[in-house]
């Protein structure tokens, strides 16, 4: 592959001398009502293959050779605005000056977008089951797949190509977004901030874009500068069944002021006291406000802040036996408390942003972009806790009818319809004996109400420089700085009727039972930390450069980045399990990776109505910080032989055009090399290489994969076929195959071990698919615009090939091996593989409609965006995973052999059918 993209490289400069041609038509697109500039609006020749883009002045150009010639219709689009059409007249060596170019806001476009915006939002404001989706980044596309992808797929966390939101990079003002920590963008971040974020530039996948090197997802830049909103405001309301039950939003841009001031404000809040799913509360705020100054004609100065609060009740993922007795809107996270909702796991955002923006015109054909941010807040995510007293959660495997079913004994039918009746009456947190329990042990806490709290604080930093260097070439460059200290601690929220909890593990003895050595036998109190208390210090510098040629018949890029990435854990208290030394108090060692990056690519033009695209990369990427530390709350080990993520990547697609017919067919194959996943949990049947355990056979571990590649193959097409001038024909396909390409190293790291420490080698994951929604859909559907501002439109959508999250290390010798180190001596080679074989889901179809309608009533604009999802009121499983608890052929055969599995997979179910309506009015 690395020898692929030399050649290509090697051909890409060969051919430049080749289609150096003068400019023959240009001009400069300028917004009606601010007379400010417009980026990133395209511009191409009817029936023909010809097309380019304007820059961030404005302007745009067309070179000579091989443009058709004599009276030709230029088309000129952008996202928001009316489209024009204007005739020109293309003759050899005569340039064409179409000087300024007005364009007028588009009503229609403007409030469909904001629509799929809103309902993006809602989708990405998830976590259980939704964290990795990335239709949030595809929003600003115009291409018919993605426009799928974003809306009508993302409902079922599908994938595109089978990649996660941290494969794509999201920017506001060219400063990235993406944690540090995970990779992924924190939505909740900028959420309800919907009328300030129609301004998105995408570029997709690893195709050429002008802030940042990208990622195998694409970029996206959220452009918030309050000179680019137009004048006016915008005051809507919606309701939902879905995440919210209700959102207000008050919103209103001054637009360039000729003194060169402009500001841009925004009030939101969204509410309700449960959504779809039951107990899922929502009550979140957000506050906009950007001002900016123009200073003269080459610099101007933008200030942008916003905060948005928010807090949301999780919901459970649960058995197929739960659903099967409560239906999939069950939550068992929750319980009335004095007739009201609470719930036990609330996930709060807290995290401002300022950020400071500078624009400098250094000529007509250079400008540099410089951009300061920083970050800071609180993420909490809240839970029980319980020492010394049964699990409170009331859909516990062991409070299941299943579990008296399958007892050794014989089933306990008596204690199955007792567990059937308790759990189908009720079957949810009782908060009341909770108390009453805390009361009764003379008020020390048995069970508590926490939160896993991470505070951030981060500065980022970043110079951008575009110069159109001449007529065909284009260079972008970039340097980038980010710094992050997290403060990770468990925070105690309420006692629950108690007056103190003694911060002591009480499933280990002396030293090893204490969380803080430094400070034994704490009692703590409310808002006290406990647990654990450790720092996490990140940096990150990277620098990106970039060559664009545009020529009449073929366009093409070169692009490289390197960087370099730092991460050190500080941890604040001794650990009892880990307390000699360093292990866990002070500092960790510092963990220093180096990335870079190569990618090319090219646009060849076939003729007027063809063209054919490739684009091919290799690039490296530092593991993620949450990556690094094999248990960073308790201790300060690294996970053995880290290295950077390696990504290659190539896709190739044809494009076809017509005044009637626009499609796309791309094929893809990704290799993602060299990656670590880590995840915690208990698990029972698991032994050690001394046999025994601290805990018998049960442990609550650290499994660490190391050395994991994947592989995504497969294929994407867009069509769309405009048949009448209000009539709109669409579909849409994606075919693929995501799988694990190698067998990984797995470890387990625990304080129930021994020796802390088991090593099991290989995982045979091999062949297996990577869980993560469909690997396959397809649509079809149809859209209708009327003259008099009203539309409608209706979409089938099918899914297919949905898998279970696998569990690792059910498939490593500890599968099949005893506790003398030998085979179990009633192994079954033929039974073991059905008990692996990984899950299907099954297929199904969803149906969804849109429309809406808007009217002119003076000087205002009022009307209504409406959409119902899942017409049909299909039930679908979104994901699951594979319990890890039955971690051996012994444990997991017996379990199966029940007519109910015990502990079985757990499943997240889709929403079933859901209506999103939003009222506004403009002016």
């Amino acid at each position: 592959m690395k020898r692929f993209i030399f050649i290509g490289y090697v051909v890409f400069l060969t051919g430049l001398s080749s289609f150096a041609q003068e400019a023959i038509v240009y001009g400069r697109i300028l917004d009606t009502n601010s007379s400010e500039p417009i980026p990133d609006v395209k511009v191409s020749i009817r029936n023909s293959i010809f097309s380019t883009a304007t820059n961030a002045d404005g302007t745009f150009s067309f070179s000579q050779e091989s443009l058709p010639q004599g009276e030709q219709i230029l088309e000129i689009s952008k996202a928001g605005y009316t489209s024009l059409q204007i005739p020109v007249t293309i003759q050899n060596s005569v340039p064409v000056n179409l000087e300024t170019i007005l364009l007028n806001v588009d009503l229609h476009d403007v409030e469909a977008q904001i629509g799929v915006i809103s309902l993006s939002d809602e989708q990405l404001d998830e976590d259980e089951g939704t964290s990795f989706n990335v239709s949030g980044l595809l929003q600003a596309s115009r291409d018919v797949f993605l426009n799928a992808a974003s809306y009508d797929f993302s409902a079922t966390f599908f994938r595109p190509r089978g990649y996660d939101s941290e494969d794509g990079k999201v920017l506001i003002n060219g400063l990235e977004m993406n944690k540090l920590y995970d990779g992924r963008p924190q939505w909740s971040d900028w959420g309800g901030l919907n009328d300030v974020q129609r301004n998105q530039m995408f570029s997709m996948g690893i195709s050429a874009n002008e802030y940042n090197f990208g990622h195998l997802a694409g970029t996206t830049n959220i452009i918030m500068r309050a000179s680019q909103y137009r004048e006016g405001g915008r005051i809507s309301y919606a309701t939902s069944n879905r995440s919210y039950r209700g959102r207000v939003m008050g919103s209103y841009n001054s637009g360039q002021r000729p003194s060169g001031w402009a500001y841009s404000v925004l009030l939101a809040r969204r509410f309700g006291e449960e959504g779809y799913k039951d107990g899922s509360l929502y009550d979140a705020n957000s506050f906009f406000a950007s001002v900016e100054k123009k200073l003269n004609d080459k610099h101007s100065l933008n200030l942008t802040a916003f905060y948005t609060p928010n807090r949301r009740g999780k919901t459970s993922a649960s058995t197929q036996e739960v659903y099967d007795l409560k239906g999939t809107r069950y939550n068992s996270y929750w319980g009335k408390q004095d007739g009201e909702i609470r719930n036990s796991r609330i996930k709060e955002v807290e995290e401002p942003i300022i950020m400071l923006n500078h624009y400098w015109d250094i000529s007509e054909n250079t400008q540099l972009n410089t951009n300061v941010g920083y970050q800071f807040g609180k993420i909490g995510n809240s839970r029980m806790g319980y020492d010394n007293a049964p699990n409170p959660d009331p859909s516990y495997y062991q409070k299941m009818p299943s579990y008296f079913l399958a007892d050794p004994n014989g089933p306990n039918y008596d204690g199955a319809y007792q567990a059937y009746s308790q759990f189908v009456n009720d079957g949810q947190m009782d908060w009341q004996d909770i108390y009453e329990t805390n009361i009764f042990y003379g008020g020390t806490s048995r069970y508590y109400l926490y939160e896993d709290r991470n505070d951030d604080k981060q500065l980022s930093a970043n110079t951008i420089l575009n110069s159109q260097l001449t007529d065909n070439i284009e260079l972008t460059a970039s340097v980038n700085y980010r710094n992050l200290k997290s403060n990770n601690f468990a925070n105690m929220i309420d006692l629950l009727g108690g007056n103190g909890y003694l911060d002591v593990d009480t499933f280990n003895a002396g030293d090893a039972a204490q969380s803080d050595l430094n400070n034994p036998n704490r009692v703590v109190g409310e808002d006290d930390t406990f647990k654990y208390n450790f720092e996490l210090n990140a940096s990150d510098i990277n620098g990106f450069a970039q060559a664009q040629f545009s020529y009449s018949k073929v366009d093409l890029y070169i692009a490289g980045k390197v960087g370099k990435t730092s991460y050190q854990r500080d941890g604040l208290y001794r650990n009892g399990s880990y307390g000699e030394g360093n292990d866990s108090f002070g500092k960790s060692k510092k963990l220093d990776f180096t990335t870079y990056g190569l990618k090319v690519g090219a646009t060849y033009k076939l003729s007027g109505r063809h063209a054919f695209e490739v684009n091919t990369a290799y690039f490296t990427e530092a593991p993620s910080l949450r990556n690094s530390f094999s248990n960073s709350r308790q201790n300060n080990a690294t996970v053995i032989d880290l290295t950077e993520d390696k990504n290659i990547n190539i896709d190739g697609s044809y494009i076809f055009r017509s005044p009637m017919i626009k499609a796309r067919l791309t094929g893809y194959y990704t290799l993602m090399q060299d990656a670590t996943e880590i995840s915690f949990y208990y698990v029972d049947g698991v032994y050690t290489s001394g046999g025994t355990q601290n805990n018998g056979d049960t442990a609550f571990v650290q499994e660490v994969l190391t050395d994991v590649d994947k592989k995504n193959v497969g294929a994407e097409l867009g069509v769309e076929a405009q048949v009448t001038p209000t009539i709109k024909l669409k579909g849409a396909a994606a075919y693929g195959q995501n799988t694990y390409d190698n067998n990984p190293h797995l470890y387990l790291t625990s304080d129930d071990f021994n020796n802390g420490f088991e090593n099991y080698d290989k995982s045979y994951l091999k062949g297996y698919k990577v869980a993560g929604g469909p690997q396959q859909a397809y649509q079809i559907g149809f859209e209708y615009r009327d003259p008099d501002f009203w539309w409608f439109g209706a979409t089938t959508n099918y899914f297919s090939n949905g898998y279970i999250d696998i569990s690792p290390l059910a498939r490593t010798n500890n599968f099949y091996t005893d506790t003398d180190g030998m085979p179990f001596n009633d192994y079954d080679p033929a039974k073991a593989k059905e008990l692996l074989k990984q899950e299907k889901f099954d297929d199904y179809i969803l149906v969804n409609a849109v429309g809406g309608k808007s009217w002119k009533i003076k000087d205002y604009y009022v009307g209504f965006f409406a959409t119902i999802n899942n017409v049909l009121d299909k039930e679908f499983k979104t994901g699951g995973y594979e319990q890890g608890r039955n971690a051996n052929f012994r444990t997991l055969s017996d379990d199966a052999a029940n007519d109910i599995p015990v502990v079985a997979p757990k499943y997240w179910y889709g929403y079933g059918t859901t209506y999103y309506l939003n009222l506004y009015v403009r002016f």
